[in-house]
């Protein structure tokens, strides 16, 4: 198990940038796929980009490919969201997520898979 704990967000622009955080504690990081999933206000959760223990990355939509960005460090038991380019459509709680997984699976943003969650950091957008 691996605890994780979100951190970074804000307040921003439109076209602004913010680089989320996602602090992992217990042991064996580099087990875990790691996925960033958000919620907007009054819909439901939804995946933004996942990345497998072996670094595949899989975007959940088109949209956020070429603005998002995940990256992990598993020395430092790190894994960060880049955001660029940010629109107020993207104002949601974002959240980090672990699954423990084979070296070989693929990245994958399906959120039951996913059973360690972090509590989330609000990312608002102002228009």
């Amino acid at each position: 198990q691996v605890q994780l704990v979100e951190s970074g967000g804000g307040l921003v622009q439109s076209g602004g940038s913010l680089r989320l955080s996602c602090a992992a504690s217990g042991s064996q990081f580099n087990r875990y796929g790691i996925g960033w999933f958000r919620q907007a206000p009054g819909k439901e959760r939804e995946g933004v980009v996942c990345m497998s223990r072996a670094g595949a990355v899989k975007y959940s939509s088109d949209s956020n490919k070429g603005r998002f960005t995940v990256s992990r460090d598993n020395d430092k038991k790190m894994a960060y969201l880049q955001l660029n380019n940010l629109k107020p459509e993207d104002t949601a709680v974002y959240f980090c997520a672990a699954k423990n997984q084979i070296l070989t699976a693929p990245a994958t943003c399906a959120q039951d898979d996913y059973y360690n969650w972090g509590q989330g950091t609000q990312v608002t957008v102002s228009s």
